[in-house]
């Protein structure tokens, strides 16, 4: 299938503000004229969705690697029926997490095999990357705490010392892709963050 539009990731730890930004910035494209779509992992498609919630699910432990093939099975369904397609047709495609949030939380912190990882990415997305990905930046305490004690996911339910790991994974995924993966620090105030995000995109589409 060609690829003829843009594609957009947000990535970071909890309590980032990646939901929030990815919004903000579809408000902001659409007003210069962009067709934007917005969309998650896990999740995006009626098969993803309800792989989110088991993978989210507060209930029982999991082995790392049926978490890392739900990811794949959600990834592939997302792939084929909404990012694929969204792209052929010229949209702007904004997803709340993809490939690097499958690196650095089963690689950094699972501590799965990086050749394992990287080929079951490789094998899910069927080789698409990124043109840019925000990496927004948070300290574990600062993003737990503003993920709150109510509701709190599988994920978020972890101890502070895997935080610490996913956070560190995601500072070398940088470092090893600088043309495409940009740092900002969330722990800003929300406008600030928003603003830079707008600068980087802009210069982007030129």
């Amino acid at each position: 299938m060609k690829r003829k539009g843009l594609f957009i990731t947000f990535e970071g730890g909890e309590g980032c503000g990646k939901t929030t930004h990815a919004k903000k910035l579809k408000g902001y494209l659409e007003g210069k004229g962009y067709k934007v779509v917005v969309t998650r992992e896990p999740g995006g498609t009626r098969l993803g969705e309800k792989i989110r919630e088991i993978l989210l699910s507060r209930s029982g432990s999991m082995a790392p690697l049926a978490e890392l093939l739900l990811f794949a099975s959600d990834r592939i369904e997302h792939v084929d029926k909404v990012i694929l397609p969204s792209l052929s047709r010229g949209e702007v495609v904004i997803c709340d997490r993809y490939i690097d949030s499958t690196a650095a939380y089963q690689i950094g912190a699972r501590g799965l095999p990086r050749a394992v990882v990287i080929y079951t990415n490789l094998l899910s997305s069927r080789g698409l990357i990124p043109d840019l990905t925000y990496l927004l930046d948070v300290s574990p305490k600062t993003g737990i705490k503003r993920a709150g004690k109510k509701g709190r996911d599988r994920f978020e339910l972890e101890k502070l010392a895997f935080h610490v790991k996913v956070r560190k994974a995601y500072l070398d995924i940088a470092k090893s892709s600088p043309d495409r993966v940009r740092v900002i620090d969330s722990e800003m105030p929300m406008r600030a963050v928003q603003s830079k995000i707008r600068v980087i995109a802009d210069k982007f589409l030129k």
